[in-house]
């Protein structure tokens, strides 16, 4: 599944977002988190110009199916930072180097939003959201912001009860770090 993500098939990728919305929605989740919201893709883990990141094919998606009212691409890297996905544990990139690669393009947007969502393809201990919402919040300081991670890792103790398995939890900054739960 997170193979199928990372490609971000133009084809699989909104039946796979319907699938799982629609799972969430059965089961009491999400109920209205994403609607009239206005979606912020999370860019990966370097800059990347003229072509539409994973994340962003994600944000398009949602909005597509009706799940959003606009994407806002305005958060983009500065500079890049050591891809998590095969870093080891201990190595993998702080909040605050997350936050320092972090920018706002002001450029796309007219009017300070009321609800952000921000939108990442997986989230493992939550750092880089954490940083992305750190940045949103010191441009839009009066927006509610949340965030949307279509897959999650499972922590050393949680059991895969199913593959669709949605959750809601959160992610705080606590001693120093990022701690997500679930």
């Amino acid at each position: 599944m997170r193979a199928g993500l990372k490609a971000a098939d133009e084809t699989w990728l909104p039946r796979l977002i319907a699938r799982v919305w629609l799972e969430a929605a059965g089961h009491g989740h999400f109920a209205s988190s994403l609607d009239g919201v206005i979606l912020v893709p999370v860019p990966g883990s370097s800059p990347v110009q003229g072509m539409p990141w994973v994340a962003e094919r994600l944000a398009w998606c949602l909005k597509e199916v009706g799940l959003a009212a606009a994407v806002w691409p305005v958060l983009r890297r500065r500079h890049a930072v050591r891809k998590s996905a095969f870093a080891p544990a201990g190595e993998r990139p702080s909040v605050l180097e997350h936050y320092a690669s972090f920018a706002i393009e002001r450029a796309h947007f007219d009017r300070c939003p009321a609800r952000l969502t921000l939108v990442d393809d997986v989230i493992t201990r939550g750092r880089t959201l954490l940083a992305a919402a750190g940045r949103l919040r010191q441009a839009f300081p009066g927006a509610q912001i949340r965030a949307f991670a279509l897959l999650r890792t499972l922590a050393r103790d949680e059991k895969l009860c199913c593959l669709l398995d949605p959750c809601e939890g959160e992610v705080r900054w606590t001693s120093g770090d990022a701690r997500r739960v679930p």
